[in-house]
């Protein structure tokens, strides 16, 4: 067993520093297969990681669109009000005018 150097790394010189640090030398990081239950738990996660706001009607699609400052800032406002994301109450609006030319 080789014995540990205790002297701090900043007070080693080139070839101490070299003996400490061999280790970290290699690019592989050697590794064991996954056991069952950690790729059960590995999918969990990935699925919990991508799972995002659930799907409301057909689900939904991302849009970029332009808007002066000010009506957002206005808009914004109006969502934190109403404890609503600003897409919540844009996609309100857009259904309160729909259902009004209807």
């Amino acid at each position: 067993m080789k014995k540990t150097n205790s002297k701090p790394y900043w007070k080693m010189n080139a070839k101490e520093l070299n003996e400490a640090t061999r280790k970290y030398d290699s690019e592989l990081i050697p590794t064991t297969p996954l056991t069952a239950e950690m790729r059960k738990r590995l999918q969990e996660a990935k699925a919990k990681a991508r799972a995002g706001r659930k799907p409301v009607g057909q689900g939904s699609k991302r849009v970029l669109i332009t808007m002066e400052r000010g009506l957002l800032q206005e808009a914004d406002r109006l969502a934190r009000q109403k404890g609503m994301s600003r897409s919540q109450l844009i996609a309100d609006g857009l259904k309160t005018i729909l259902t009004k030319s209807a």
